[in-house]
Formats: structure tokens, sequence, C-alpha cells
């Protein structure tokens, strides 16, 4: 979605600014501000999953996104982390009486996020965006905890195969071997074989020498026994 930031009054912005930066300095106690010093329109946060929920223990990431027309017009809300709530549709848009009807310009964004978390304590099935979810809600309650605390447990936990809102950390990644600074253990058992094939090679080296100088003495032999004999013929 575009930024608004050109789209909104010079009055506007500050309000928007100042009200931003008091939620990123003093948040509401299980909410994370991550505000934008380029988009100030589109503010990014994550919501702890409320105890006694089964979104309880996940870290579900949200955006807000303030229109052209805000503060007049609600912002509008979307869910970025996969949640099984009958007022949350599958592409994560959210469905609340304080974004559409029931907003006032004085509300300011805390009440937004309030009334969300809220939302995740008390699901209002009569305006489902997610209807699967808003029957389960009403007629079988047990089968709707256990769908919606699996989606929790893949997609807001930070278990295999979560996506939760916390970024991960570098020890995530590839670890270097243990040997890698070890030019023989990183190179594995040929390096062994080196030196000695090495040692080997200069052993052959002087067998070679040895038997040369072998044969070399042997000749020198041969011909001073050979002059002898002539000489005693004579």
């Amino acid at each position: 979605m575009n930024s608004n930031v050109e789209n909104l009054p010079p009055h506007v912005l500050r309000l928007v600014y100042k009200e931003v930066s008091a939620l990123a300095a003093d948040p509401p106690e299980g909410i994370k501000i991550y505000p934008s010093e380029e988009d100030i329109t589109e503010l990014h946060t994550s919501i702890e999953g409320p105890e006694g929920t089964p979104f309880a223990g996940g870290i579900f990431r949200m955006r807000l996104v303030l229109g052209k027309d805000f503060p007049a017009v609600p912002p509008k809300g979307y869910f970025l982390t996969k949640i099984f709530h009958p007022n949350v549709s599958h592409k994560g848009e959210i469905c609340v009486n304080v974004l559409k009807r029931d907003w006032k310009a004085e509300l300011g964004l805390r009440h937004v996020l309030l009334t969300i978390k809220c939302l995740l304590i008390h699901p209002n099935p009569e305006s489902a965006l997610n209807e699967e979810a808003g029957r389960l809600l009403l007629e079988d309650y047990a089968e709707y905890e256990s769908r919606a605390r699996l989606l929790t447990e893949i997609h807001a936990m930070g278990g295999p195969g979560g996506t939760s809102g916390a970024p991960q950390e570098p020890s995530d990644g590839p670890q270097p071997k243990k040997h890698a600074g070890d030019p023989t253990k990183r190179a594995g058992p040929s390096a062994a074989i080196v030196p000695a094939a090495l040692g080997n090679g200069a052993n052959g080296a002087s067998t070679t020498s040895s038997n040369s100088s072998s044969s070399v003495n042997n000749v020198a032999g041969k011909k001073k026994a050979d002059k002898k004999r002539a000489l005693r013929r004579l």
C-alpha cells in the first residue's frame, strides 16, 4: 500500500508523529510499537496473545495504515501473522467497530490497539470475516479453540516452522565449523596422508640415489679387476 505522507496535512502529520512517539516510549501492556521514520502513516506493531485464550503464548504482528483522510476516516488494520479468528479474514483484514462506525477522530491510535487486543479476548461472531471461525465459536467452542491454538502454535510461536513477531537471532544461521582455522583438520583425512606421501617420496629419492651410487661403484670395481687380469696375462 502506498504511503500517504504526502497526502496528509502538516498539522496532522505532526499529531501522528507525536502520538506514535508516545506509544513507542510507553506502549500499552502486551503491545510493542515499531515506528518507521520513512513512513509514519504505516504503523507496525506486535500483540502478545492474551492469557486464557487460544492465542496465549503467541506474538501476532499487525499493522495500521492511515489513509489520506485520517483522522476523519479510521485507519485500516491488518494482521500480518496468520490467525484463526472470527473477526480476521484469511487475508488479515480486521473487522472491529472502532475501525468502522464507532470511530471518532479523538479516540487515537492507542485506543485502536487496545480494542484490537480486547478482540482477541472477546471475539464478535456477529460481524465475522472468517465465517468458519464464527460458526465454530457459536456451535463448537472446543473445535474453535483447537483450530485457533493450532494456528497460533504454527504461525505465532518461535518453534520449528513458526514465524513469531520476534526477529531471529544471528545464531540461527549457519555456523562456521569448529576447525575452520586448522588447515589439516579442515582438509579432512587426506591432509594427514600428504606428509606421509611426501616422506615416502623423500625416502624413495634417497633409495634411488643410493642405488645409483652402488651401480657406479660396481662398474668401477669391475673395470679395476679387468685391468689386473690383463696385466697378469702380460
